[in-house]
């Protein structure tokens, strides 16, 4: 077995370090990337983009790869990139950063389900929708945005997520309905951890100061408390206190018009139970 090599904590990121020692092991082995590719049922050139820091494939390839290589540290090194905030966009990873120090965050949520929420095939329906991608960067979003998910379930300093859900979003579908029974089905579930509450917005509750900005609060261990405000295109982060100040007044006026937790776990499982069964025709 190749001893594990140690790797610096300093300069390199989390994912630069495992795309060094995706190339390491490779030339340690002395094959080309086409002959890896069938060794382990994968396109080559989605190998030499993960060599090259390009792409990070899944936890399956990962785990295929040590399997390969007769090692068990490749796994360990994907799990520790993909909480990279370097996977995202620039203009992105600051508030990624942020949100993964979080001691608390609340978040409304105007037209999709929040990402910290998402189901894998939400998440992918959802990128693909964006605009064009090819499969290797979608993967990688994908693979970022689940990983984010982490942070409500990690062990120490648990943040509390409360996200205020617009009955728009419930009423917006994925094209499989097994897949939409799933994301309506995992809403549910995660509510049932302690540190998640979900509150439903209802139509009636007409237009609120956020109608159209998807809005999270983060609460960071200095103390302070920014906002973040997105489309689907840009998003900027607010640190500026009267202004942070200005949207947590909508978000409380917003909560008093909301469901209670409780009323809001009914109104998801009545659409999930209205969702048909079998696929439009």
């Amino acid at each position: 077995m190749p001893p594990r090599r140690a790797t610096s904590e300093g300069s390199q990121s989390s994912r630069i370090r495992y795309a060094q020692e995706l190339a390491l092991l490779r030339g340690e082995k002395g094959i080309s990337l086409r002959a890896l590719g069938d060794a382990v049922r994968a396109d080559h050139t989605h190998l030499s983009h993960m060599e090259h820091g390009k792409s990070l494939g899944s936890e399956d390839l990962a785990r295929e790869l040590d399997q390969y290589y007769g090692t068990t540290h490749l796994a360990v090194l994907w799990e520790a990139a993909s909480h990279d905030p370097s996977r995202f966009r620039e203009q992105y990873q600051t508030y990624m950063t942020l949100e993964a120090q979080a001691l608390g965050l609340q978040q409304y949520a105007p037209s999709i389900v929040p990402g910290l929420l998402q189901t894998e095939p939400y998440a992918r329906t959802l990128l693909q929708a964006a605009g064009p991608i090819d499969e290797d960067a979608l993967t990688e979003d994908v693979v970022a945005r689940m990983g984010r998910q982490a942070l409500l379930s990690r062990t120490d300093d648990q943040p509390e997520f409360r996200a205020i859900i617009d009955e728009a979003v419930l009423r917006r579908p994925l094209a499989d309905h097994k897949e939409w029974q799933g994301q309506l089905a995992h809403l549910l579930q995660v509510t049932e951890r302690p540190n998640v509450t979900i509150y439903v917005a209802p139509s009636s509750a007409g237009l609120h100061g956020l109608t159209n900005t998807d809005t999270t609060f983060l609460w960071l261990p200095d103390g302070r408390t920014v906002a973040y405000v997105e489309t689907g295109y840009s998003g900027q982060l607010v640190e500026d206190a009267r202004n942070v100040s200005r949207l947590r007044r909508s978000y409380d006026h917003l909560r008093d018009l909301s469901l209670s937790p409780s009323k809001s776990g009914d109104v998801i499982t009545k659409y999930m139970e209205e969702t048909p069964c079998e696929p439009p025709e």
